[in-house]
């Protein structure tokens, strides 16, 4: 239960600085990126996507403490995962420079 928590605090944390634009070593892959890679990125809308996503985790993660069965551990998977999705989609497309 604690970890879960501390979890969920790291998560949020990590959302807040990317947003905030201090977080770009936060991003995985874009960190480790030459120049020229990283020129194909838009990096505000880049961090507004990995931000996001890190918040939404960051607030879902509490509420498998509920008591509510493996019902909605099923659910918070299911959404963790079209997350996930989302975000790999929306860095790819939204987020890289046209």
């Amino acid at each position: 239960m604690t970890v879960l928590i501390i979890i969920a605090a790291l998560c949020a944390i990590m959302g807040i600085v990317v947003l905030m634009g201090k977080g770009d070593k936060l991003i995985a892959g874009y960190n480790t990126a030459s120049e020229k890679e990283k020129e194909k990125y838009n990096i505000h809308r880049l961090r507004f996507v990995v931000g996001v996503v890190l918040l939404a985790v960051a607030f879902l993660m509490p509420l498998l403490l509920l008591k509510v069965g493996n019902v909605f551990k099923g659910l918070f998977s299911g959404i963790v995962v079209i997350l996930s999705i989302a975000a790999v989609i929306l860095a790819n497309t939204w987020a890289k420079k046209k």
